[in-house]
């Protein structure tokens, strides 16, 4: 018998004596899921990569048992694992072999971000267990999540602050983590789903809010981790779309849903904190692209300056040259109600103007746009801007402020050198990878849709919040 073989009796007598071991059933999730070994765990690898990340994170002092159907896959892994130093065998014959009951799984072992963004919205009974590391989860969580540290979470103290009853779902930066996470707790017999991809792809989960204003549709599209926001304009079935963000397909089956066909598409500004996805959009639907004649783009498209209208059914945009955050930034207005702002006037502050390392100069502009363009605006013009920032509350699911609002923010009291001095004088960190970003959206350098997940990892970080 191999050194690496554990027969059923030898895996029972381990689970009955609370040995400390690890089960790992390697089978497909469906199978795992209609019935397996009481306490545990599914762990299907996708790639070599993913099997090596993932053995990182399993403690090297546990014994860890590997199932499958036959043991032919299961021999294979152990002994992989055995040559990196692993305490790792593999059950003789497979889960045929067990000679006891199996349990049958009440919850899946994974769920996409899209799943977990509709479960949240639909209940509250769901517990986010967050297992990386404090520093991370400090910097950019999902709200309401609760951290506890993955090198923590094999201590059967640390797993009772785990409550009972709620469905558990464990998240970590791209899904390596959580899925160990799931083995853990699996050993001591509490059933948790790993969120795919991690907080990587929960960055790119969006979601779609309408407003319908007599023959008028907004859409207001949110990322939900990362609180970029982009609007669908739509009348007389076509749509003119602002500041799009990836997966870039999802806005045309949001307008479809509307009856509208997108025929523009604009981006405010050159964007630092999210990869645009203006360009991709407009080739997938077969729109013209709109891009700012006054920033520096490599990018085939329509140009746009102060004045420049842009029609869809019976509605036109009118172009407004807002610079400060960055120096040809537009805001667009619609039937004079509404500003989409872009990077310029948030709900709860202003745009950054220092992500061009000319900060005197862009808070000088900055100042003049509020105070000169925006603000003249009527009180009750609504104002849509391209982010939100985190705490920030929606309005019947919109984000959204208005104009007699913004006029109350504290910095928008100050008169124009006081302004610069304090626009000038807040540091806040710059978005993660934002000189990548900028070169990317600005037609520099190609990228991947693969590599936009982790290109985007982390919060907003294009406003100052007064």
């Amino acid at each position: 018998m191999s050194s690496i073989e554990v027969g059923s009796d030898e895996l029972l007598q381990m689970l009955d004596s609370k040995t400390p071991v690890l089960v790992l059933d390697i089978r497909p999730k469906q199978s795992y899921m209609e019935g397996h070994i009481p306490g545990a765990a599914n762990a299907v690898c996708d790639s070599m990569q993913q099997k090596q990340v993932i053995m990182s994170k399993i403690p090297p002092n546990m014994k860890i048992i590997l199932i499958d159907e036959d043991a032919t896959t299961a021999k294979e892994n152990a002994t992989m694992m055995a040559r990196f130093g692993f305490d790792a065998h593999y059950l003789k014959d497979g889960i045929k072999s067990w000679k006891k009951d199996l349990v049958k799984s009440t919850q899946d072992t994974a769920i996409s971000g899209d799943a977990l963004w509709s479960a949240l919205k639909q209940s509250d009974d769901v517990f986010l267990l967050d297992v990386r590391e404090p520093s991370e989860f400090s910097d950019f969580k999902i709200p309401g999540a609760v951290n506890i540290p993955l090198s923590q979470l094999f201590m059967s103290e640390s797993q009772e602050a785990i409550p009972k009853g709620k469905k558990i779902v464990t998240i970590c930066s791209h899904g390596n983590r959580s899925m160990v996470a799931t083995f853990a707790l699996a050993k001591s017999g509490i059933e948790a789903t790993s969120l795919v991809g991690g907080m990587a792809m929960w960055n790119q989960v969006l979601n779609a809010t309408t407003l319908k204003d007599g023959d008028t549709t907004i859409i207001q599209v949110e990322k939900i981790g990362k609180g970029c926001l982009s609007h669908i304009i739509g009348a007389d079935g076509e749509a003119v779309v602002i500041d799009p963000t990836y997966p870039a397909a999802k806005y045309v089956e949001f307008a479809q849903k509307e009856g509208l066909k997108i025929t523009k598409v604009i981006d405010t500004h050159q964007h630092a904190d999210h990869v645009s996805a203006a360009r991709d959009l407009a080739q997938i639907a077969g729109a013209k692209l709109h891009l700012s004649k006054l920033e520096e783009y490599k990018i085939e498209c329509e140009k746009i300056e102060d004045g420049t209208v842009i029609s869809f059914g019976s509605k036109h945009l009118k172009a407004i040259h807002t610079p400060g955050h960055t120096s040809g930034s537009m805001s667009f207005v619609l039937d004079d109600k509404y500003v989409f702002s872009g990077d310029t006037l948030f709900v709860e502050g202003i745009g950054r103007p220092d992500l061009r390392d000319q900060a005197e100069e862009f808070a000088a502009n900055l100042y003049n746009t509020l105070h000169n363009k925006l603000l003249k605006f009527p009180d009750d013009t609504k104002v849509f801007p391209t982010h939100h920032g985190e705490g920030v509350k929606s309005k019947d699911g919109l984000f959204f402020t208005t104009i007699r609002d913004a006029k109350t923010l504290p910095l928008l009291d100050l008169a124009q050198l006081e302004f610069i001095s304090k626009v000038v004088s807040i540091t806040t960190p710059r978005p993660m990878n934002y000189s990548m970003i900028i070169k990317i959206n600005k037609g520099v350098i190609p990228v991947s849709p693969m590599q936009i997940p982790d290109l985007e990892m982390g919060p907003n970080r294009c406003s100052i919040r007064t």
